[in-house]
């Protein structure tokens, strides 16, 4: 028998704000010493009212802009209940039946909502003891629920990195999976296949906490394997949660699966109920006309109107110095669709390989990135000189066509010189002269080169190419 895999993702974000969640204590990751960034109000003292970050708001409002979600009229915050050690209140503020954003969609997978908490401080274990840092303990959660519809680990993984390029490109989240900042979490069930559309589902896992992506590939494929071979077996798939061990490559059980009211949700008294249209910032219109140029908008406009390598494009897309120095490159060009196409082969190729993986473009300007390209066009230089070109900019910075000159980079379609060059190279080479003779191209290619390095790169590889073929023939 056939199974089929069935994969819904949660994923929770730290947001960019100055503050917590429902205080003044300050939101820095940064932070190295434990218990600074704490308070009365998120360490949970008696008698301590919170307040709602509305900047906070705002940013999970943007995200569901941009997924095309419904944002909420009416919305209220909850408290979860339930008890452990790095959550000082004894509940945690999050959301329930009212979420800031109901459905849309993000990579072709359909969400269920986006809602807005609270983080928990971190657990810190060493030896026999465990120390808790309530830095993080306050801080805004944005937590998304996708619709249970992604097939494979594949999917999974393109999705969440989909959403964190989003959070990055919305300014919402710096989305730093190894610092904590995106935390996934897989719920996995697998069912035999079957042919009628309303397909029941399996007994759903959590897979909980998966800080790479890399884990979150792995963690689903063996919680698929896993669960298949159970099935197989005629055994039964419990519900639970499961860790991840990243050494083992394996799920682990932690306890059994909480249903929503094992946490005995109620509406938080402490807080205020809100009307979301009824505040002018947060109205969809408004909040969309602040969204930057969003992910996918950006592929599609690189991909079918510049028509550049989709690998490039995602270059692009994911490290945003090569983005932003390519549109930077292109407003120097002034529409010419060959140079674009030209740009992005030397930044793809040329430019990545000078930065070393240090992600930069050294201290080229895209205006003298983009005069270099006109050059390469109108041959005044060739591909080799225009790298010899490349690299002194980027140590050094300057003007091409300077470079060039100070360089004898220029390349020559002077007859005469190139003539020389010739005799030169027709001379020193009568072995491969003769193997022209017989038939073989592969030596006049050969004789260009040695042209071009006899030249130092300044040659007219194409006009060094016609005066050696005239030249051996009537010879």
């Amino acid at each position: 028998m056939k199974y089929m895999p069935t994969i819904g993702l949660e994923i929770h974000a730290e947001l960019k704000t100055k503050t917590k969640m429902f205080c003044h204590s300050k939101n820095d990751s940064e932070e190295k010493k434990p218990n600074v960034n704490v308070c009365p109000i998120c360490m949970g003292h008696p008698g301590t009212l919170p307040v709602i970050n509305k900047e906070a708001v705002k940013h999970v409002l943007k995200v569901g802009v941009a997924v095309g979600g419904e944002l909420a009229n009416f919305t209220e915050f909850d408290r979860k209940n339930y008890f452990y050690p790095d959550i000082p209140k004894g509940y945690q503020i999050s959301q329930y039946k009212f979420p800031l954003v109901k459905g849309g969609t993000l990579h072709n997978i359909q969400l269920t909502r986006i809602h807005l908490e609270e983080d928990t401080g971190r657990s810190i274990h060493k030896g026999s003891e465990s120390l808790v840092d309530f830095n993080r303990a306050g801080v805004p959660l944005m937590e998304l629920v996708t619709e249970p519809v992604i097939a494979n680990a594949q999917m999974a993984v393109a999705f969440a990195k989909e959403l964190q390029l989003l959070l990055q490109y919305l300014n919402v989240s710096d989305a730093n999976m190894e610092k904590g900042e995106m935390r996934v979490e897989a719920n996995v069930s697998v069912s035999p296949k079957s042919k009628i559309k309303s397909q029941k589902l399996g007994t759903k896992v959590e897979v909980k906490n998966l800080n790479s992506f890399k884990s979150v590939e792995r963690a689903i494929e063996y919680e698929i394997k896993r669960q298949t071979s159970l099935l197989e077996k005629g055994e039964k798939v419990a519900q639970e949660t499961r860790g991840w061990d990243e050494n083992k490559e394996i799920t682990f059980s932690q306890r059994q699966k909480e249903e929503s009211h094992d946490y005995r949700y109620f509406p938080d008294p402490d807080l205020p109920k809100l009307f979301i249209s009824e505040i002018p910032e947060f109205k969809y219109d408004v909040l969309a006309k602040e969204l930057s140029e969003l992910p996918w908008k950006k592929r599609e406009r690189l991909i079918h109107t510049f028509k550049i390598r989709p690998q490039d494009a995602e270059t692009y897309i994911r490290i945003p110095v090569y983005g932003k120095f390519f549109d930077s490159v292109i407003q120097n060009i002034a529409g010419d669709k060959s140079l674009i196409l030209l740009s992005s082969n030397y930044i793809s190729s040329d430019i990545i390989g000078l930065s070393q993986e240090k992600e930069s473009v050294g201290k080229i300007e895209p205006q003298h990135f983009a005069s270099l390209m006109k050059m390469i066009k109108e041959k005044k230089v060739s591909s080799r000189g225009a790298k010899d070109i490349l690299k002194e900019m980027f140590g050094k910075g300057g003007n091409p066509e300077k470079i060039a000159k100070e360089k004898n980079l220029l390349q020559t379609s002077d007859t005469e010189t190139l003539s020389k060059i010739i005799e030169k190279v027709i001379e020193a080479n009568p072995s491969v002269v003769s193997d022209y003779r017989a038939g073989k191209e592969t030596a006049l290619q050969y004789l260009v080169g040695q042209g071009m390095k006899e030249s130092k790169g300044s040659a007219n590889p194409e006009i060094l190419k016609e005066l050696l073929k005239k030249k051996i023939s009537t010879s």
